[in-house]
């Protein structure tokens, strides 16, 4: 099926744009812009130059994607913005490209639902299969793995990292990493356990989810310093790939990991 582009949309002639794309009323896509097939931009969004969309995703009015990061050391610098397959990008959403300060380049990955006016700001890494509600921001080079849920309103603090199926409650000010399988929530963020109703729902075994929690005992209820805590966990527990993720993420941390507890 040919592209779809209505009259009043202005497309540049050094844009790339697939077969099946549909371009509804007043977009505009700039130079360089790459949008592959199945791609729909429903109304009034703008994309920037040095963007990449993948397949089959859903842009939806008054979103931008592109535009320069909100960092002052930025001076016009070539860098980008790399979008994946299947996602969802709902009303009024800006999504930053990067600054010279990382890679380079800002990226979502594949199947993401992100809720009206989400901020993704620069060079922030975004895994598959994350939900972000509306208003939930992120600060530059914030990382968020796979299947993480956001909740509305969240302000997530720059080069801060959320887990894997981590959930972080909705108001919630998170200025150290979220540990991967837990909840989150808070004006100060703090820790309320394991993840566990999302773990069922993902599909993870009653073993592994007990061995989560006891792992997760040992190093955010005892009273042990994070070296002491991960080496208990190491000689006590088997050493299984969620086990493992969760050590390396750990000792990854440059922003401090949450560990407080709630009252």
């Amino acid at each position: 099926m040919p592209k779809e582009i209505h009259p009043t949309a202005i497309i540049n002639t050094h844009a790339e744009i697939e077969d099946e794309v549909n371009i509804g009323p007043f977009c505009i896509v700039n130079e360089g812009a790459y949008i592959k097939k199945g791609t729909k931009l429903i109304s009034n969004v703008v994309i920037e130059s040095n963007v990449e969309i993948g397949e089959n995703c859903t842009i939806y009015p008054f979103t931008s994607i592109g535009l320069p990061p909100q960092d002052l050391k930025y001076k016009g610098e070539k860098t980008s913005v790399k979008i994946g397959n299947n996602n969802t990008i709902r009303e009024y959403i800006t999504i930053h490209r990067a600054s010279v300060s990382g890679d380079g380049v800002t990226t979502i990955g594949n199947n993401n639902f992100l809720m009206a006016y989400v901020h993704i700001a620069h060079d922030c890494k975004i895994g598959n299969n994350i939900i972000m509600a509306n208003v939930a921001t992120l600060g530059g080079h914030v990382q968020v793995e796979d299947y993480a849920v956001i909740g509305g309103l969240a302000a997530i603090h720059q080069f801060t990292r959320i887990g894997a199926y981590a959930m972080v409650g909705g108001f919630s000010g998170i200025n150290q990493d979220i540990p991967p399988y837990t909840i989150a929530s808070g004006a100060r963020v703090r820790l309320y356990g394991l993840n566990t109703i999302g773990l069922k729902r993902h599909g993870f075994s009653e073993q592994t989810i007990s061995e989560l929690k006891k792992a997760y005992k040992i190093i955010f209820r005892e009273k042990h310093t994070l070296k002491e805590a991960i080496k208990k966990v190491q000689e006590e527990l088997p050493y299984t790939d969620e086990i493992k993720h969760l050590i390396e993420f750990i000792q990854k941390n440059k922003r401090g990991i949450c560990r407080k507890q709630e009252d």
